[in-house]
């Protein structure tokens, strides 16, 4: 069964533990098996046309945490294991994860990726389009190499409720009716489901038994949600600068995102035509975006997304508590925790 706890509660930040630092502990454990990783990534990029290795090596080289691989490599390794599995399919996870993102963005229309241009902005739609269907192909082909019907079996389903999420998530654009629920599932969808599976197949290759599997799948999930709603935290707050990010992209795009949810269900009715005017009608002015992140502070909408965040990640470090103590064990907690305080 798997394990979502509620949104309900107070949030909880244990003393002392070295969250700052968790993702660049969890790289460094795992470096040499990045490094692997990397190389595939590249040499499975290449092809004779050359405009897809060029655009393909533009979103790669722009950054990013490759959390997603680091985490199929990690939960792996709680397992002792050393063999080149591992490698294979958490380059089959980013290859995933990267198709996603141009899609992504040729859908939001966006501009920017990580602080510089998006794809699509400089190479085109379609483009973008067709090099990501490429990249889903390679990380299909990984997964026939690693010959697991189960791998194959989760991965597949991880990329088609994606699919699903990314669809779902139109239904909700621009639509201030939006639920909670309807928020939940789109994120679950869309982040969540490739973290769990990606934590999921490091259990899968080393032939643990249902349980442990399903473990991990739940941290990956739980840990997926704390960092989606993180990330909408984020896109409203200041602080974002400072992470390498852009401030207001989803409020640009007519999201409706859980500060927006939270802030529509506390608001007034001039406040809910504010919302009717930039993201239902997406008519935005200078000045808008500020007076939005005026309205969600003054009903304390980013503190509560936090604090619900917070839950989820407290739900994925304790999943973790059936392995034994190791430095690998404490770093994945940690991770959790890291996921959280990004918006602290």
């Amino acid at each position: 069964m798997t394990q979502v706890i509620s949104l309900a509660g107070a949030r909880h930040k244990p003393a002392g533990a070295p969250y700052a630092d968790a993702l660049n502990d969890l790289a460094s454990q795992l470096a040499d098996d990045m490094a692997a990783v990397n190389a595939l990534i590249v040499d499975r990029m290449g092809s004779q046309v050359p405009l897809i290795p060029q655009l393909a090596g533009h979103i790669v080289a722009a950054g990013g945490k490759r959390l997603r691989p680091l985490l199929t490599l990690a939960c792996a390794k709680l397992y002792h294991y050393t063999g080149p599995r591992a490698r294979k399919l958490a380059a089959c996870v980013e290859f995933i994860h990267t198709a996603t993102l141009l899609h992504d963005d040729v859908v939001d229309e966006s501009q920017l990726r990580r602080g510089g241009p998006s794809a699509n902005a400089l190479f085109g739609n379609t483009a973008s389009v067709l090099v990501g269907d490429f990249l889903f192909s390679r990380a299909f082909q990984l997964m026939v190499e690693d010959g697991s019907l189960e791998v194959l079996r989760i991965l597949s389903n991880a990329s088609a409720v994606i699919a699903e999420g990314e669809v779902l998530q139109l239904s909700t654009t621009q639509n201030i009716a939006a639920t909670d629920n309807d928020y939940l599932n789109v994120i679950r969808a869309k982040t969540a489901e490739l973290f769990a599976a990606a934590c999921r197949i490091g259990a899968v290759i080393t032939d643990r038994p249902e349980h442990e599997q399903q473990t991990l799948y739940d941290f990956g999930l739980n840990l997926g949600m704390a960092f989606q709603m993180i990330d909408d935290v984020l896109d409203y707050s200041a602080e974002q600068a400072r992470l390498g990010k852009t401030v207001g992209d989803d409020f640009a795009e007519g999201k409706m995102t859980l500060p927006i949810i939270v802030a529509l269900q506390r608001g007034t009715e001039p406040e809910r035509d504010f919302w009717r005017r930039t993201l239902e009608k997406r008519d935005q002015h200078a000045g808008d975006l500020a007076a939005a992140q005026a309205i969600l502070q003054r009903h304390n909408a980013l503190e509560t997304v936090a604090k619900r965040a917070q839950h989820y990640a407290t739900t994925a470090r304790h999943l973790l508590d059936i392995f034994p103590h190791s430095p690998l064990k404490q770093t994945l907690q940690n991770i959790a925790e890291f996921t959280v305080q990004r918006g602290a």
